[in-house]
């Protein structure tokens, strides 16, 4: 998940999450049963401090007693789909069960026969624009765009993209990628323009964004340095647009020192999808779907979301009350994440076009 394959890229409508459901069952004994009998699960590109992988491994493993070999846990997107080609043939500890990738790949990998379908006790809980009808694959979790705020530096936080147009933030602001590359940057352009155009994503916010990106740099106010958080902590970047998982991690981490604070702007607030699905060449295939079972259940989505990563049946959960009050205590308010928008692919690749080919000569600013 940390290479740019595996980049938030997203799907969605204004419905995203319509659905709901009250009460689930656990796994069925019969899959326990078979997937014991199979005793070991495959995963890939699952890095332990990314949305607490490392937490939900070791809750897997200690519920069902089943074993879990881990590859390549900084692999891309590209790399899993890879791994499931190359291992077509073969049932030894090479090749993945199952897969955890961006939006794009999950209906290419299906369309490759590179996956199997399986619905999980919870279907029905999960967004209909999030998951293939046929269940080979389904939204996991999502991010949404944020701002990332050094408050020993910043004493009046911003609340939405045209606050960061004024005065006082100047030399403040930085992006997390640069916009002629990075996904999260481009996505980031294209929700400033979002929030400026009031229109939806696609060509004509990339058109926008390149505006309120190149007024924002002429007020002398962004900063053409990748933010991270070490520049967030020295000043140089004290304000850092990125994913809100990312942002939260990272005053985690700081601890304080420097203090920091998290804000989903008030408007233009664009989010990105991950999705799950189990290889067609499963050689556990079994435990595969307990894994499936164990993410999609009330305790795996919670295990994602103390990794700051909202899980795709979050309002559910919430409206539900089965979210602690201490978790949701760390978060934005839940009510943020409720204007969330998530771009389609063809929105995405619109909006990308223009940005990517218009920052040079519209904004000229080289980030780095």
């Amino acid at each position: 998940m940390v290479g740019y394959t595996k980049r938030l890229v997203a799907l969605s409508t204004a419905v995203l999450f319509a659905s709901t459901a009250i009460s689930f069952a656990e796994a069925p004994a019969e899959l326990v049963a078979a997937a014991k009998k199979e005793g070991t699960l495959t995963t890939i590109a699952l890095p332990h401090d990314w949305c607490a992988y490392g937490d939900m491994v070791a809750g897997f493993k200690a519920k069902y007693g089943i074993e879990v070999n881990e590859l390549n846990p900084d692999a891309g997107s590209g790399d899993e789909i890879e791994a499931i080609k190359a291992n077509k043939d073969n049932k030894g500890p090479q090749a993945p069960d199952v897969i955890d990738v961006g939006f794009a790949f999950g209906p290419s990998a299906k369309s490759d026969g590179l996956t199997q379908p399986y619905k999980v006790s919870t279907w029905d809980s999960i967004p209909d624009n999030v998951k293939d009808a046929e269940g080979h694959w389904y939204g996991d979790y999502y991010g949404v765009l944020s701002f990332q705020v050094n408050t020993d530096i910043v004493k009046e936080v911003p609340k939405d993209w045209a606050d960061l147009l004024k005065p006082e933030y100047a030399n403040a602001v930085a992006l997390a990628g640069d916009p002629r590359a990075s996904n999260q940057a481009i996505l980031a352009v294209g929700a400033a323009g979002v929030s400026t155009s009031g229109g939806a994503y696609g060509a004509a916010a990339g058109e926008a964004g390149l505006k309120y990106f190149a007024d924002l740099n002429k007020a002398g106010n962004f900063v053409p340095v990748i933010g991270k958080s070490g520049t967030l902590a020295q000043g140089a970047t004290p304000i850092i647009i990125n994913w809100d998982y990312n942002a939260l991690s990272g005053r985690d981490t700081l601890k304080g020192n420097p203090p920091v604070e998290v804000v989903v702007p008030a408007s233009g607030v664009v989010a990105g999808v991950y999705v799950q699905a189990i290889s067609a060449y499963a050689p556990h295939p079994n435990a595969a779907k307990l894994w499936m079972e164990y993410l999609y259940s009330d305790e795996g989505q919670l295990t994602w979301l103390k990794g700051y990563c909202h899980p795709i049946r979050f309002n559910d959960l919430v409206k539900n009350n089965k979210v602690p009050q201490e978790l949701l205590d760390k978060l934005p308010p839940a009510a943020a994440y409720e204007k969330a928008i998530f771009p389609t692919l063809d929105e995405q690749a619109a909006a990308k076009d223009v940005i990517t080919k218009g920052w040079d000569k519209i904004v000229g600013a080289n980030v780095k």
